[in-house]
């Protein structure tokens, strides 16, 4: 909770309340939040305990869920404790609805923390870290061991925060989006066999990249220069056109 700050002024909105352990505690420090939750019987508890003056509840699914609907006149702040099987495409949907969120706070297994917060080089950086550091700058700020809950889980987890960019790093997310997919596709063959080929096959002649690099090698800012040649070479060619 710390972590969170929750202030009087902030729109909360929870993910996954379950038996609102955390929905308590942050209804202790403001007086109403949001919720989405998809288990009716979950749901049904928590508006017998929190009522619906202090819990606004959604019966939804967060991976499909419209989180501008609720950003009325004031952006978001959103937490949760994520399932982990659905964490990577449910960050990945929440990106979308950026403008309107100010921040993120979520518990998620350790290793995917990881993979969100990794530097170049590191094992754990991939395609889903560069693609959240277009939008979020990101960081671990809490080791949750196994033994904090009951039952405890095989997995360690870990608390990351995500804060909104004011712009993002890069517009050119479809763009970046292709480049990953090639360049972590085969993540443990160099760029000379994957990444190089396949940009001069888009009319883009790679500069600054070492041909034995492999694709955690590459920083982010590598990646969004990468994806935004991609799309002037494309517009250049449609105005030849």
């Amino acid at each position: 909770m710390a972590a969170i700050a929750p202030a009087p002024e902030d729109r909360i909105v929870e993910i996954g309340p379950g038996l609102g352990a955390l929905t308590g505690a942050l209804l202790a420090r403001i007086e109403k939040i949001s919720a989405i939750e998809i288990d009716r019987d979950l749901a049904a508890k928590l508006r017998r305990r929190f009522g619906a003056e202090r819990l606004e509840l959604h019966l939804a699914d967060a991976l499909s869920f419209d989180f501008a609907a609720l950003a009325g006149q004031g952006r978001l702040r959103v937490v949760g404790n994520l399932p982990y099987n659905i964490s990577s495409p449910l960050l990945m949907h929440l990106s979308v609805f950026r403008d309107v969120i100010i921040d993120q706070h979520f518990m998620l297994q350790s290793e995917v923390v990881k993979r969100i917060t990794a530097a170049p080089g590191n094992g754990d950086y991939g395609r889903l870290t560069v693609m959240l550091a277009a939008h979020y700058d990101s960081e671990a700020v809490l080791e949750v061991p196994p033994e904090a809950f009951d039952p405890p889980p095989r997995v360690n987890s870990a608390v990351v925060r995500m804060r909104v960019l004011a712009q993002p790093r890069t517009a050119a997310l479809a763009e970046l989006g292709a480049v990953l997919s090639v360049a972590f596709g085969q993540r443990r063959k160099m760029l000379r066999g994957t990444l190089l080929p396949w940009l001069v096959a888009q009319g883009v002649e790679p500069a600054g990249i070492v041909p034995t690099a492999r694709a955690e090698e590459l920083s982010a800012a590598q990646y969004f220069g990468i994806a935004e040649e991609l799309v002037r070479r494309r517009g250049a060619a449609s105005a030849v056109r």
